[in-house]
């Protein structure tokens, strides 16, 4: 006879029992024994135990560690009281040589085989089903049990940290999540470690190198409601991804979607625990993709934006601004692999060279911090400014304010495409070579076709029209654009730091896998702009004779502004906001 009771309200200890007779005839255990913790399942040969728990300890989120049995042993004492492993998932699947060979109901006919195999015991994302359901007023609804499905499953582009004969991709399974019910679906699950932690991925699936949402992997395909977000979880199945690349002669694990159910409740996250929060911003609209980050970390470079944001010159600044916008750029291009930037305004017409030095300090202090971080960066300027530019480059070099040079670019329009050609291979939208722009204090062009100055004076003879990259960038699904002033391009340099050491953030960049990259935190420090290095550097252009912008003075000035006591002390304040 088939069990048809309520599967939602029946303890771990009596589903395993009916698991165990064969008497159930649903097809994946989402939405069973709710509230308690269900595990995937790795059986291995004994030689290959100690690579593949180390495989896991190195991929935390896809492949949380349960519990590790002895050879033979298909027991679990710390996870159930009566279980055994051969009989007590819905189903199994055997693997010979890496390759999928058939479902079985039970291990029992390898029971021989089995003495010298021991068995992993994975967190799966079915376990915090119950935790979205219960998030207060804003309650998550689990779109494939209301649809009556397993979760869908997809193979990734991501690449896991490699440990021996185990490598694979990541492999995620993906629920769809009201926009509006973002942030409690993160804030429901971030703490449930055991059980995957936080999403490594909102939105755009293409991100991850899935291709088509309809055509899971694995489990079924899952359906999005009107105003649905795909939000995308580490997945245990990463583990199977592992056992077929490892080619061992033998293996088993649990078919995916059916689950080892333990007798342990899930630690729900305490309210007002003192771990950091997190917080969901959305970062691009085409494609769609949020990004994750402490509400510590936004409220640090919240405060830097408001610091920037003084106008002691009097120049009417107030207007430029745009609440958040230093937070949604700096999010950006932490996910950004290459950042192209833009910098010097030949304000001063009458003087060779005519650049000003409002702009080069806050371009270099950026494209530092993007050297710490091993980003590709590359600076593109006026092809009449290569020389000083190359100079100044040296200088920076020397100074120790970059590592080592980047290239430096020149942009010229010659036909209606130039600048597509320019930014993509080929002209190829689809595939860009930069991630993200940034223009620190340069010319645009008016709308009569010139460029001026502040003081409205036509110097377009002086500019190469490198503002058309950032409007053909506009058309370029993925690439972001970022305008900043000379001071915005310290606070860039200082809010990647505090990005880059947020832990919540580093975990949904690497997605889950690998190991923090907090050891490089020295390194990233060092790479932060510094009154020492700005001094400098400031020297060096006026050496050079890069001039204030708006006296044309060869003092140590910006724009007018003293160096020391303005400039200095700005550069003071955001890096005692970085190092609170």
């Amino acid at each position: 006879m088939l069990w048809t009771g309520n599967l939602k309200s029946l303890l771990p200890q009596a589903l395993r029992r009916i698991i165990r007779c064969n008497r159930l005839s649903i097809s994946n255990t989402s939405g069973m024994a709710e509230g308690y913790k269900q595990a995937n399942v790795v059986i291995l040969h004994k030689s290959l135990a100690d690579d593949f728990e180390r495989f896991c300890h190195a991929n935390k989120g896809p492949l949380p560690l349960l519990y590790r049995s002895q050879p033979g042993d298909w027991k679990c004492p710390s996870l159930s009281s009566d279980s055994d492993i051969r009989t007590d998932c819905l189903q199994y699947r055997l693997y010979e040589h890496g390759t999928f060979t058939r479902s079985l109901k039970s291990l029992k006919e390898y029971a021989e085989q089995l003495k010298d195999m021991v068995t992993f015991y994975l967190g799966c994302s079915f376990s915090f089903e119950k935790a979205q359901k219960n998030a207060g007023i804003k309650s998550i609804p689990v779109r494939n049990v209301e649809q009556k499905c397993n979760v869908s499953m997809y193979k990734t582009s991501v690449p896991c940290y490699s440990v021996s004969t185990f490598c694979c991709n990541l492999v995620v399974t993906m629920r769809p999540i009201p926009a509006n019910k973002l942030e409690a679906a993160v804030l429901a699950t971030s703490e449930l470690e055991e059980s995957h932690g936080a999403p490594v991925h909102i939105g755009n699936p293409g991100l991850l190198g899935i291709q088509d949402l309809s055509k899971p992997d694995y489990g079924d395909p899952v359906h999005l409601h009107p105003g649905d977000i795909p939000v995308f979880w580490a997945c245990g199945v990463t583990g199977i991804e592992a056992i077929i690349n490892c080619r061992s002669p033998l293996a088993f694990t649990h078919s995916p979607g059916c689950m080892f159910i333990t007798d342990l409740k899930n630690n729900e996250a305490a309210v007002g625990s003192s771990r950091e929060v997190p917080q969901v911003h959305c970062i691009s609209q085409d494609p769609l993709h949020y990004s994750i980050v402490s509400a510590e970390a936004a409220q640090k470079i919240n405060t830097l934006e408001s610091l920037i944001g003084i106008d002691p010159g009097d120049r009417g600044i107030i207007h430029l601004q745009h609440q958040e916008e230093l937070l949604k750029s700096c999010l950006s291009i932490s996910h950004a692999q290459s950042v192209l930037i833009t910098t010097g305004f030949p304000t001063h017409f009458t003087y060779e060279p005519p650049e000003e030095n409002d702009g080069p300090p806050g371009a270099f202090a950026i494209a530092a911090m993007l050297q710490a971080l091993e980003k590709d960066v590359a600076i593109v300027t006026d092809q009449r400014a290569m020389s000083l530019n190359r100079k100044i480059m040296a200088e920076a070099v020397q100074l120790g304010i970059l590592k080592r040079p980047i290239p430096l670019l020149s942009y010229q329009k010659e036909s209606t495409d130039s600048a597509l050609m320019f930014l993509c291979e080929n002209g190829n939208c689809g595939r860009p070579r930069f991630d993200h722009l940034i223009a620190i204090e340069r010319a645009g062009m008016a709308a009569d076709g010139n460029y001026y100055n502040a003081r409205k004076v036509n110097i377009k003879h002086l500019v190469d029209p490198i503002d058309d990259l950032f409007l053909a960038a506009k058309t370029i699904p993925g690439v972001a654009t970022t305008g900043v002033s000379n001071w915005g391009g310290y606070a860039i340099a200082c809010a990647l730091y505090i990005l880059s050491t947020c832990e919540i953030h580093d975990r949904y960049l690497r997605k889950a896998v690998g190991f923090p990259q907090l050891s490089k935190k020295m390194v990233w420090l060092s790479a932060l702009p510094s009154v020492t290095k700005e001094e400098k550097f400031l020297k060096a252009l006026v050496q050079h004779g890069v001039r204030s912008g708006k006296t044309a003075s060869l003092e140590m000035e910006v724009d007018g502004l003293p160096f020391y006591n303005t400039h200095s002390l700005m550069i003071e304040k955001l890096l005692q906001e970085v190092q609170q």
